[in-house]
This record gives structure tokens, sequence and C-alpha cells, in this order.
């Protein structure tokens, strides 16, 4: 049992350390945040938290979660549940239930559907064993689990890229099929999952999953054309997609520079003109500006993200830009 479980046990009991915090630390990784599941309603975590003298976190309570910090580090202490989604609604209609094995049930992925009290770990769907295969899998069916949030898809290719893993075929073939679902996903939720994307160790394998998938296509159609887009040009030994992926693992891990390496060369497939057995893309920098710009809004991006990633985009040819290192290392 890890010291913050101690410390949650003193408070609230019998609980459970559950989730991404105890995949991390059976992967031997420090976790950020804690998780936790309890049999008790939320009113009596609440009362419980004020009772030592705590601050209570309530935003989730509707849901059944209850938040506190140790230690600078945020725990959550959610009610044993499961939820059911209506069709259209992204908002889950919460019901308690009384077992810890009906809690992990209703959980994305075998990983994060296993739970710890003391000693004791339940693992009813083999979570370990994903662990130890690095595999990412679907709890029971894989297109239930994400017709219920088809942000689950793209947290498969979060998980891809934050944790070296690989998505067991089942459940990636899903993704394939149902990628479309994505497109009931607010904006601002895709935008969560591809920052920590962006800046996640594994980031090849991450990029590699997003286009495969299919998601890409849905979420940034203009940026999907590059797979497998020969760019049959004397300055680039690789397709348009290899490139890219190519271009955004080498700058530097800045949100803005990842995005902007990422859409540098959105506009190329828009411009292009063919010169004897050569093709040019003239242009592709001041158009891909433009369509930028548009795209965050679409993405509903702040206004600076907006201005600093187009204007990133405009002049990542310039001899002063700050991506021009990691795009002509990544023509070779």
């Amino acid at each position: 049992m890890s010291t913050i479980a101690r410390k949650v046990e003193k408070i609230v009991s019998p609980v459970y350390e559950v989730g991404g915090s105890l995949r991390d630390e059976l992967r031997g990784v420090e976790p950020v945040d804690y998780d936790f599941a309890t049999p008790h309603r939320p009113e009596y975590i609440e009362e419980q938290i004020r009772g030592v003298g705590r601050r209570p976190f309530l935003t989730g309570k509707r849901f059944g979660t209850i938040g506190v910090r140790f230690d600078g580090r945020l725990v959550e202490i959610t009610t044993f549940r499961t939820e059911r989604y209506r069709e259209g609604s992204r908002n889950p209609e919460v019901a308690f239930v009384e077992g810890i094995t009906e809690d992990l049930a209703r959980r994305d992925f075998t990983i994060n559907a296993i739970a710890r009290r003391g000693g004791r770990i339940i693992d009813p769907f083999d979570g370990r064993k994903d662990i130890e295969r690095a595999l990412i899998r679907a709890v029971g069916s894989p297109a239930r689990r994400f017709s219920e949030d088809p942000l689950r898809m793209l947290r498969a290719v979060r998980f891809a890229a934050q944790l070296g893993f690989d998505v067991e075929e089942k459940t990636f073939r899903a993704v394939i099929r149902s990628s479309y679902r994505i497109l009931q996903v607010s904006k601002e939720r895709w935008v969560m999952e591809m920052d920590k994307i962006l800046l996640a160790p594994f980031l090849k394998e991450g990029l590699y999953h997003f286009m495969d998938s299919g998601l890409c296509r849905f979420m940034i159609p203009e940026l999907s054309l590059q797979k497998d887009y020969d760019q049959n040009c004397r300055h680039h030994a690789h397709n348009l997609w290899e490139h890219t992926v190519r271009v955004v693992e080498g700058s530097p891990p800045d949100l803005n520079m990842r995005w902007a390496a990422l859409l540098h060369d959105m506009a190329k497939p828009f411009v292009r003109v063919e010169k004897g057995n050569r093709s040019t893309y003239a242009g592709h920098d001041l158009l891909g500006y433009d369509m930028v710009r548009r795209l965050g809004a679409h993405l509903r991006w702040s206004k600076e993200r907006i201005e600093t990633v187009s204007r990133l985009v405009r002049d990542h040819r310039a001899p002063d830009s700050p991506l021009k290192q990691a795009d002509d290392a990544a023509k070779q």
C-alpha cells in the first residue's frame, strides 16, 4: 500500500486504489494523481474529509467523485458506480453499486481496470498481464466501450503515445470501424488529448496510431491527405506523413511548436504543381497560415495559440525559424 493510500484509508474505509495511478505503480512509475474507489456515498466521503480539517473538491460530486489534496497531489475518491449513456449524449447517467468488480467493469481499458486494497489485487480483466505485454485492450466489448464514450478511441492513441504500448488488434479494429463517432465529442476534449499526445515520450507511435486508426480523417481531414503521399521532390526522401512525423519528433517539446510541426506542411497537397518529372509546392507556407487559422478556430483554440501556431507555420522556411532545423533534418 502506498503512503497516499494509507492517508486516504484513515479518512474513508474501505477504499481501493484504482485506475491510472495503480497502473503506473505496477509499472514502477510514480503517479502524478491518485484515484480511489469506495462503497461509501459521496456525501459521506465529503463529510469525512471535512471532519479531518481538509477541503473537499466537489466538481465531480454529481458523478460520485470527491477530491482532496495530500502533499500537493490531487486525490479523487469515487463511489463504486456503473454508467449508462443515452444515445447522442456524452454525459453518463450514474448508478451507484456495491461491488468493486462492477465498478471496474465500466472502465475503458484493462490496464485501468485494476484495484488494490492493502496487499490484495483485484484484476478481473487481466490488466496486469496486459501491462506485462505492453498492450492496450478494451474492457469487454470494444465497440460497446467506444459507443459509450467515443473519446476512448483517442485515449487509446494517447496511452500508446504515453506508455509505448501497442493497441490490441481487436480493440484497434473497433477504433477503425467507429472512428467517425469521434465527431460526437467536443473539440475541447479532442484538443486535451492531442496536447498530451504531442508531448508524450512515444510521440511517433501515437501519431502513427492517430493516422492509421482513421481518427485523423475525421478530426483534421486536411492532414489525413498526407498518408502515403509521395512528394515527388528531390529535397525529400520520405513521403509527406513520414516527413511530418519526423519534424514533430525533432521539434522542441513545446505545445505550440509541436502543433506547428504537425501542421507545417498541411497545405502542400493543395498547391502542388508539376514541373517536368518533379513536383513543387510554392506558397504552401502562406496557404498553411490561413488553413491553420481556420483549423484553430474550429478546434476552439485560444486566440494566442491560433496566432502563435499560424505564424510558426507561415515562417517555417525562414532561416531564423525555430522549426527549420527539425524540418531540414527530416528531409533525409
